[in-house]
């Protein structure tokens, strides 16, 4: 096999790589926030498991059948703004204002006003959701074509979304203070505007300062009108069958299904543990430890787990970096349960370094890994399809996130827990720990048997973006 020719690395601007990441920080700091308000709804404001159930779900499913369509849409858009960065700023604001309003609750309004209410509000917040992420991760997929910088701007932009679940768990702290807040639900509805304002500047940021050219004049692209909207939807599912059909694509959306929903269907457990398990039930002496189980696991995976999974991944590529990254997680959700001894809560602290690797690493080498299959599909097909592949891409997180919060509702059921409950019935805690250590385990299994014979290597992707670079040039074959 002849080698591939060589070609210039296409080196980012490190300001760009900040720029892309501070929008990974509203785009992580929105779902960080969701999950620990949601505990005020079953905890403070007495919505049944079936509920909170529900609300996890439905708003979810709906956002995974908008991404197809996203990605279809800003694929395809003409503007001389380009195909994403006005997606970006209007999605933003679509999130900071709903998410202000959803958690706009009040007890005397009554349980099924507030459960409606903050339903609807839900679908508006994820439908701005839908119309900034998916633009905003193509955009992070064309911002380099070479191997190795791909993995540097996902690594940068995860580390600083990181930072988001470094500060939410310490929403716990003062949503629970009573020197802050009377209750819970009024702090939420506080904190709902920084958070709602704060990320949706951060936001807007990629929209503002990541560079892009006119497509008003490309041809290529699928006309948006309505008077073809059969048409477009009709290449929509094309698109969607051929970006599927893809055998590495594919690999890469189950594995990410079941590690990043395995790890979702059990998140929330943490709180209701750490209080009913290390604490009795008591939510004042659990004091902070909640907040530093969520927060120092996130400081481990922003100066340890990321920079070491990218170092991992230039040096023993990115499959193998993935295949070890997640072994070593293994290790930490069964420490997790051996290390979760009542009136020892420091003991858990030692499984952290371990299980940051599950979420801390799949990102970085996942989203790297998705922009060289684009590669592969254009050599394919002829087409840049970033927004099918990370709509695509993120259809599988979201809807395995909306079976997760369904599950994690039926656990908390199947297992008798009862939240707010000052005593929990015998073996419920015990259920919700087995459930807590189990789940995400089976689920990085399966995801590693997935995985083990993933072959989109350096060389592979060095080769077809060669390739592509000919064709580009003139020089490949038609």
């Amino acid at each position: 096999m002849t080698e591939p020719a060589a070609s210039p690395p296409h080196k980012v601007p490190f300001g760009q790589k900040v720029a892309f990441g501070l929008g990974m920080l509203a785009n992580q700091m929105f779902p960080a926030a969701l999950g620990i308000f949601m505990v005020v709804l079953v905890q403070d404001m007495g919505f049944p498991t079936w509920m909170w159930g529900i609300l996890f779900f439905l708003p979810r499913a709906y956002d995974a059948i908008l991404d197809p369509i996203m990605g279809f849409v800003s694929d395809n858009t003409r503007s001389k703004w380009g195909r994403r960065r006005q997606y970006v700023f209007v999605g933003a604001v679509l999130m900071g204002v709903a998410f202000v309003a959803m958690w706009q609750l009040h007890r005397t309004d009554g349980l099924s006003y507030n459960f409606v209410y903050f339903l609807l509000w839900s679908l508006v917040f994820f439908t701005g959701l839908t119309v900034f992420s998916i633009p905003y991760v193509a955009m992070g997929y064309e911002m380099s074509d070479d191997f190795h910088e791909r993995t540097s701007i996902m690594a940068v932009a995860q580390w600083i979304g990181q930072w988001a679940w470094v500060i939410a768990p310490w929403f716990w702290v003062v949503m629970y203070d009573p020197k802050w807040f009377a209750n819970a639900d009024s702090a939420a509805r506080t904190l709902s505007v920084w958070v709602g304002v704060a990320c949706m500047l951060l936001a807007m940021v990629p929209a503002i300062f990541l560079p892009s050219r006119s497509t008003r004049d490309d041809t290529h692209l699928a006309p948006l009108t309505l008077a073809n909207i059969g048409m477009g939807f009709r290449e929509l599912l094309i698109g969607f069958k051929e970006a599927f059909g893809c055998a590495p694509f594919r690999k890469l959306c189950f594995a990410t299904f079941l590690i990043f929903n395995a790890f979702n269907t059990v998140a929330a457990f943490s709180f209701f543990i750490v209080v009913y398990h290390l604490f009795q039930g008591d939510t004042a002496a659990a004091g902070i430890w909640p907040t530093l189980f969520g927060s120092i696991g996130a400081l481990v995976t922003t100066f340890a787990v990321i920079p070491t999974v990218a170092r991992m991944s230039k040096k023993m590529g990115k499959k193998n970096a993935f295949m070890l990254s997640q072994g070593i997680s293994l290790i930490g959700y069964a420490l997790l349960w051996l290390l979760m001894v009542p009136g020892k809560p420091w003991l858990f602290m030692f499984a952290l370094p371990f299980f940051s690797f599950g979420i801390g690493g799949l990102f970085t080498l996942m989203m790297s890994m998705t922009a060289d299959v684009c590669d592969l599909d254009e050599l394919a097909t002829g087409k840049r399809r970033e927004g099918i592949f990370g709509a695509i891409y993120w259809w599988m997180v979201k809807l395995g996130f909306a079976v997760a919060g369904l599950a994690s509702g039926a656990i908390m059921s199947f297992v008798a827990f009862n939240p707010g409950a000052a005593v929990q019935p015998a073996g419920a805690v015990e259920g919700l720990r087995l459930f807590y250590s189990g789940v995400p385990m089976v689920g990085t299994l399966l995801a590693l048997w997935i995985m083990r014979n993933y072959d989109l290597d350096e060389q592979r992707a060095m080769e077809v973006n060669a390739e592509l670079q000919r064709r580009k040039l003139g020089t490949g074959a038609p």
